[in-house]
C-alpha cells in the first residue's frame, strides 16, 4: 500500500511540474521564426502523451494485482516515473530558455529600498520632446557663448602677463577648454565654461613630480589619482653652475650669470608658492596668487566691457561670474594647473564642483583632455544621429534637479560621464542610434545603480585596458591599477547612504521632472524654459 502511495506521488509531483503555473506564460515569448523548434517542442510532447498513457496503463495492471507485483516491475515503473519527471523538467527548462531575453520580469524592491531602473525610465515621447527642446534648441547658443568665453578669457590672460616679472613671478601658458561646454553635451543654466590655466615657474627653476603610481611612490591609499609637485633650482636636482648652490657673496659675481640672474636664485620658498618650510607647491597659495593677479588683470582692462564681473566663490581662485546689462549670467571657471611634463595631464589645484578639496601638498590629476579626446575618437565610430551625448544631458539634468530637492551627494557629473564612457567602450557602436535612446538610457541607470550597490566606479581611462591606442594615453597611467571614484562611499556609511538614497529619488521623479521641464507643451505654447527649471 505504501509504494502505491509514493507511486501516486510521483505522478502527481510529475503532472505539478508540467503546469504552466510554475512557469507564467506572460514571462515568456518565443521568436516567432523558431518554427521548428516549436515543431520539435510538439513532437516531444506527443511522446510524452504516449509515455503518460504507458505509465497509466501499467498502474491500472499493477492495482489488479494486488500483492503479485514482483520488485523488478515495481523497479522498472520507478524507472519511467524517473524518466518522466526529467523529462517534463527539461522541456520546462527549455521554454525558458527560449524565451526573448530583451524582456525580463521587474523585480521588487529588496529590503534596501532600491528601485529597479527599468520601471522608472520615461517613455519615448517624453525623452524626444525633451532631447528636441531642450538639447538641440541650446546648442547655437551654447557655441555662441563658448567663443565669447574663448575672447575673454584671452584679453584677461594677456593682461595678467603684462604684469608679470619674468625673473620672480610665475609664467601662465594658454587655457585648455574642458567639460561639458567643450565636450557639447551642456544642457543646465547658468551656462558654466571650465577653462584650464597652465603656470610654471621662473628660470631656472622647474617643477619635479611624485605620481601615486610612480615606482618611487610615497603616497597614502587614500590619494589614488595625485601627485606632489616639488619646486627645484639649478645645482640642486642636477649639476650647473656653483652660483646656484653656494653663497658667493655681495663681493662675489658669476661671469655666466649675471646681477639680474643672480637674484634667480635667491627666490625664496614664499614666492614659489610652497608650503611653509618646504619646497612642495602649495593649493592654498597658488590659490591666493591667482586670484590676485586675476583681479589686477581684470581691472586694466575693465573699461573696454560693458559688463559686471564678480567672484563667485572666494576659496576658488578664478570662479567668475559675468552678468550683461540684459540680465544674462555666463559663469567661468578659471583654475591654475600644473602641467605633466609633456603629456596632457595635469595637476590641479581644484575642481570646480569638488566639495571639499585635498589637503597639501597633493594635487589631484585631471585627464580631461584624454577624455574630451576619447569622446571625439568615438564619435567617429558611432552613428551619425549618435544618442550618447543625450544619455549624458538627461542623467546630468536629473542629477542637478534632484540635488535641489534633496541636497548634494557623492554623486557628480563627472561620476555620470564615466558611466556613460564605460558603456560606450563596451557596446557596439551600433546600438547607439537615436532610436536606441530609451534602452541605452536604461543601461546607464542599471550600471549606475549596480555600481553604487558594490560601491564600485573604476576611472575610464587609468588601469583600463579597452582603450584605443589613438587617444594616446601615457603608458604609465594605462598600465596603473585602476582607481575606484567611490572608494569614499566605503569608507563612509552616511555618505553612501544619502548617495543611494539621492539616485533612487532620481529614478522615482525621472519622468515628472523630465516632462515639467520639458519647455513646449503639447498645444504649442511655452510652458517653461530651462533657464527656469534650473
Amino acid at each position: 500500500m505504501q509504494g502505491a502511495i509514493a507511486r501516486v506521488c510521483m505522478v502527481v509531483a510529475a503532472a505539478i511540474l508540467n503546469r504552466p503555473l510554475l512557469f507564467p506564460k506572460e514571462n515568456i515569448t518565443l521568436p516567432e521564426q523558431d518554427e521548428e523548434m516549436m515543431a520539435r517542442m510538439r513532437q516531444h510532447e506527443e511522446r510524452l502523451k504516449k509515455e503518460q498513457a504507458k505509465l497509466e496503463r501499467e498502474f491500472s495492471q499493477r492495482d489488479s494485482r494486488q500483492e503479485e507485483t514482483s520488485s523488478e516491475e515495481g523497479y522498472r515503473w520507478y524507472f519511467w516515473s524517473t524518466v518522466s519527471f526529467v523529462i517534463f523538467f527539461a522541456i520546462e527548462m527549455c521554454r525558458v530558455d527560449l524565451a526573448d531575453p530583451k524582456i525580463c520580469p521587474v523585480e521588487d524592491d529588496d529590503e534596501s529600498g532600491s528601485v529597479p531602473p527599468r520601471m522608472m525610465v520615461p517613455d519615448k515621447q517624453i525623452l524626444r520632446n525633451f532631447c528636441d527642446k531642450c538639447t538641440y534648441a541650446s546648442g547655437h547658443e551654447n557655441w555662441r557663448v563658448r567663443e565669447f568665453v574663448e575672447g575673454f578669457t584671452d584679453d584677461l590672460l594677456e593682461s595678467l602677463r603684462s604684469m608679470c616679472d619674468r625673473n620672480t613671478d610665475m609664467e601662465v601658458g594658454d587655457f585648455v577648454g574642458i567639460g561639458s561646454m567643450f565636450e557639447s553635451w551642456k544642457v543646465c543654466t547658468p551656462l558654466m565654461c571650465d577653462l584650464m590655466v597652465p603656470f610654471s615657474p621662473p628660470d631656472p627653476h622647474s617643477f619635479q613630480y611624485d605620481l601615486w603610481c610612480s615606482s618611487s611612490r610615497d603616497m597614502p591609499p587614500d590619494m589614488q589619482g595625485c601627485g606632489k609637485i616639488s619646486v627645484s633650482r639649478l645645482g640642486e636636482e642636477e649639476v650647473g653652475c656653483l652660483c646656484g648652490s653656494a653663497d658667493l657673496g655681495e663681493d662675489m659675481l658669476c661671469l655666466l650669470h649675471g646681477r639680474n640672474d643672480a637674484v634667480k636664485f635667491a627666490l625664496g620658498p614664499d614666492e614659489l608658492l610652497c608650503s611653509k618650510g618646504t619646497h612642495f607647491l602649495a593649493k592654498d597659495q597658488v590659490m591666493k596668487w591667482f586670484q590676485v593677479s586675476v583681479t589686477k588683470a581684470w581691472g586694466r582692462i575693465s573699461h573696454k566691457y560693458d559688463f559686471e564681473v564678480t567672484f563667485r566663490n572666494l576659496d576658488s581662485a578664478g570662479a567668475l561670474k559675468i552678468r550683461f546689462r540684459s540680465g544674462k549670467v555666463v559663469v567661468l571657471n578659471l583654475i591654475p594647473v600644473v602641467q605633466l611634463g609633456d603629456t596632457d595631464a595635469y595637476f590641479v589645484s581644484h575642481f570646480p564642483s569638488d566639495r571639499d578639496s585635498l589637503p597639501d601638498p597633493y594635487w589631484p590629476l585631471s585627464l580631461s583632455v584624454y577624455e574630451r579626446n576619447l569622446m571625439k575618437h568615438l564619435a567617429k565610430h558611432l552613428p551619425q544621429t549618435s544618442c550618447h551625448l543625450h544619455c549624458l544631458q538627461i542623467v546630468t539634468f536629473l542629477h542637478r534637479k534632484q540635488s535641489r530637492l534633496t541636497g548634494q551627494s557623492a554623486l557628480t557629473s563627472y561620476h555620470l560621464k564615466t558611466a556613460v564612457v564605460h558603456l560606450l567602450l563596451r557596446t557596439r557602436t551600433a546600438a547607439w542610434g537615436t532610436e536606441s535612446l530609451e534602452r541605452r538610457l536604461q543601461d546607464v541607470f542599471s550600471f549606475l545603480q549596480r555600481s553604487l550597490q558594490e560601491k564600485k566606479l573604476h576611472h575610464a581611462l587609468i588601469g583600463n585596458s579597452k582603450l584605443p591606442e589613438e587617444v594616446q594615453v601615457p603608458e604609465i597611467f594605462r598600465k596603473a591599477e585602476p582607481i575606484n571614484l567611490f572608494r569614499s562611499l566605503v569608507l563612509q556609511t552616511d555618505l553612501y547612504a544619502a548617495t543611494l538614497k539621492h539616485f533612487q529619488e532620481m529614478l522615482r521623479n525621472a519622468p515628472v521632472l523630465l516632462e515639467e521641464y520639458t519647455p513646449y507643451s503639447s498645444n504649442g505654447s511655452l510652458r517653461h524654459s530651462l533657464q527656469e527649471g534650473l
